[in-house]
């Protein structure tokens, strides 16, 4: 579908904080299209993307050899599975094509869904569905040696660890994680787990489990309602063991939108905060990234409940995290997290929670909670205005007619606490897409919707794309969202922030009523790296080092592209 418009080419859809919406491919055109925005031009061809339902899951037949069958649909918001898209003709282009169309696909029929932006009414639901662009034998079994089988190249300082990536070269997948490693018993004898998401894919997230954890309790907390809800409860149906947690979601076009495991071992206990919702698209050739705690230990019998706190506070803001949920069902898991010490906790817990909040209580969730912890525990650096503050996630909302009204106002100023910055904001451009692994398909995690972006013209200005050849993820299109402060020569950061937040003000939260009140209307959650909650030797460095970090420019009239992304060491 094409469309005119005044700002170039851009990956975009009819969604804002939704996660893997994958897109049918345009009608075919005798030209080639341009792939790199030209903000220039006007009017141009826009592409829209659209959500996927979940692709397939691996089934074992009697003879246990593996059989692709169709997975059970993911779920999302309800808002989402009101907008389909009835294009199916694919793209075919006559050189250069992406590493994806190498690939032998097969088409089978399955259902694509969408969320509505933040300030905007979905559209009703069209009664034909589009073909799954993926297909039945899009996934290849990964080989044995994909997954670890010791943690010595495990970085405990930092704990932050990319997902592995299925398609690169195996030294890149060094340190890095899946699903089914985070599961094992490596990192401990599994009673119990919950998971916080957004996207479930059920019979797939069962398979990630090791068979000896395979049965034990889990509790699934996720922002359903009506009839995704019903679809939901019949997914774990086959399942008993497995239980579910509504989040309440009073707030239009708000979303649970946290992704968070706790994991209950015979051990202790551990908590994990990622980015990746529990389908397989996205464990599978998308860059995506999480915190791992430590493992937490049982404190004496009798403690009180404050026991157990870390310098950061931690435990304090994961339990007050947790009781914003106002669910019974996660009751005995706070009265559990009570009972264990997490006092070598390093990072701070900034999190999001649907409300219209006032007085000390504003400073507690989204932004205004980065800029508290900014102002209170970090120190302006020299030179401020060298230092750039990057912005990097995969959905865009909607922030007002021009920057002013919340991205360069309110917004700004928590990025910018440490002193004025210049800023930018990372966003894969087409060509990034259409070369990546997934090829195309790769931009339905990468929505932004087509009336918003015409209403904020003036947000490309900031935009760079993206580039990541030292952690060889490149062509693995980010789904990560990560936010920092780096040195001017790129090696060096005052503070680093991965989330499940993207560029929303749904997610980040907006001021109003003179500034006296904020509102906020998705669950999100991150963590915080500040340089004085590591040991002296790190405070020098400003937390860590960007390992051979470079800042590349497209030819003139093209954006920049920051070789952003760089693995913590």
């Amino acid at each position: 579908m094409s469309q005119d418009s005044q700002h170039g080419k851009w990956t975009i859809s009819d969604s804002e904080d939704e996660d893997n919406i994958i897109p049918p491919t345009p009608q075919k055109d005798s030209n080639k299209p341009s792939i790199k925005p030209d903000l220039e031009r006007k009017p141009d061809t826009i592409t829209t993307f659209f959500k996927q339902e979940p692709k397939l899951s691996p089934k074992r037949n009697e003879d246990n050899h593996s059989v692709k069958e169709p997975s059970a649909p993911s779920m999302g918001s309800e808002a989402r599975k009101a907008t389909h898209v009835n294009q199916t003709i694919p793209v075919k282009y006559e050189s250069n094509p992406s590493p994806s169309v190498k690939r032998k696909r097969e088409t089978e029929e399955a259902g694509w869904n969408l969320s509505s932006s933040d300030d905007e009414t979905p559209p009703p639901a069209p009664k034909k569905e589009p073909k799954n662009p993926h297909g039945t034998s899009y996934y290849k079994e990964e080989p044995a040696d994909f997954f670890e089988t010791n943690l010595l190249s495990m970085n405990d300082m930092y704990r932050f660890y990319l997902n592995k990536v299925t398609g690169i070269p195996k030294k890149f997948n060094t340190g890095a994680l899946h699903i089914k490693e985070i599961l094992s018993p490596m990192f401990g004898t599994l009673k119990e787990s919950v998971q916080f998401n957004y996207c479930f894919d059920i019979p797939w997230m069962v398979e990630q489990y090791p068979p000896e954890f395979r049965d034990k309790p889990v509790i699934l907390v996720h922002g359903e309602k009506r009839e995704s809800k019903a679809r939901l409860i019949e997914q774990a149906k086959p399942y008993p063991h497995i239980r579910f947690c509504q989040a309440k979601l009073d707030i239009a076009f708000g979303t649970h939108h946290t992704k968070m495991m706790l994991l209950w071992y015979e051990e202790g206990f551990r908590v994990i905060i990622l980015t990746s919702n529990l389908i397989r698209a996205d464990w599978y050739q998308k860059t995506q990234g999480m915190w791992m705690s430590p493992l937490y230990p049982r404190l004496p019998e009798g403690s009180p409940g404050t026991a157990g706190e870390s310098p950061t506070n931690f435990k304090s803001d994961l339990l007050e995290y947790l009781e914003a949920y106002r669910a019974p069902e996660l009751a005995e898991c706070i009265d559990r997290i009570k009972q264990h010490d997490l006092s070598e906790t390093r990072v701070y817990l900034i999190g999001s929670t649907p409300g219209r909040y006032q007085g000390p209580a504003m400073e507690k969730w989204g932004h205004l909670r980065l800029r508290k912890l900014l102002s209170e525990h970090t120190k302006p650096v020299q030179n401020e205005e060298r230092w750039h503050v990057l912005g990097q996630f995969s959905s865009i909302g909607s922030m007002g007619l021009d920057k002013t009204k919340w991205l360069a106002a309110e917004f700004q100023r928590t990025l910018t606490t440490l002193g004025k910055a210049g800023k930018s904001l990372v966003y894969p451009s087409v060509e990034n897409v259409r070369t990546s692994l997934e090829g195309y398909p790769a931009g339905g995690s990468l929505p932004y919707s087509i009336q918003t972006a015409q209403k904020q013209l003036w947000l490309h200005s900031y935009f760079h794309g993206w580039h990541a050849d030292v952690t060889g993820r490149s062509n693995a299109m980010p789904h990560i969202k990560t936010y920092m402060r780096v040195s001017p020569d790129f090696t060096q950061l005052a503070w680093f922030l991965v989330t499940s937040a993207n560029l929303s003000k749904a997610a980040w939260g907006a001021l109003e009523k003179n500034n006296t009140q904020i509102m906020v209307r998705s669950y999100e959650l991150g963590v915080l790296y500040l340089p004085s909650a590591f040991r002296p030797s790190i405070k020098k460095k400003c937390l860590t080092r960007l390992r051979n970090a470079e800042l590349i420019r497209h030819p003139p009239g093209a954006a920049s592209v920051y070789n952003c992304w760089r693995k913590l060491h």
